[in-house]
């Protein structure tokens, strides 16, 4: 496949839309060989050894530090500071579409919030959006105040619409979202 690219005229001359594309282009193809546990032999055998020690790092992390430190010392060595910049934009796209095809785009968010009107908001969160929510009970160990916490696990699309629902009852709420990589089973 090499060879074969190498008879293809390059479709632009601009570094940085190289750098975008050809990031994307090299994380479709290591994300594949990633889920299919394999390796193309360079830094990427680094990323396999590490994972099959520990599942706690993402590979596109793992590629991405081991290639910075392999850009840094290109760097300090040649002093193309300017192809350096542009690399390190590959391989940090790279690195994001590792994840996306390694791990699926299916992304969902956890929100977490704190109010003093939590049955209301929750109500309006299942009944207007179909979205499920849990009670948590916590103490808030500032002012040691006892609160109820709705957890609720959605699309990224009904992020917004929740936000706004808590909101709109509680201008005061305290509302966390975090990424949550992957949600299985029934709504409780």
């Amino acid at each position: 496949m090499i060879d074969f690219m190498e008879l293809i005229t390059p479709f632009t001359e601009d570094r940085f839309l190289s750098s975008i594309y050809g990031g994307v282009l090299v994380g479709i193809g290591l994300g594949i060989i990633f889920r299919a546990k394999g390796s193309t032999g360079g830094s990427d055998l680094l990323v396999t050894l590490i994972k099959s020690f520990s599942k706690k790092f993402e590979a596109g992390n793992i590629l991405v530090v081991i290639d910075v430190i392999i850009i840094f010392v290109n760097l300090v060595f040649f002093r193309e500071i300017e192809i350096g910049l542009y690399s390190t934009i590959a391989i940090i796209v790279a690195g994001r579409m590792i994840d996306i095809v390694f791990e699926g785009i299916n992304f969902s968010k956890t929100l977490y919030i704190i109010s003093d009107k939590s049955e209301q908001i929750a109500e309006r969160i299942m009944n207007e959006l179909g979205v499920g929510a849990t009670s948590l009970y916590g103490k808030g160990l500032y002012k040691k105040l006892e609160k109820t916490i709705i957890m609720c696990a959605c699309k990224r699309r009904n992020v917004i619409a929740i936000r706004s629902i808590a909101l709109e009852i509680d201008p005061n709420s305290f509302i966390i979202i975090t990424d949550a990589r992957e949600v299985y089973g029934l709504r409780i």
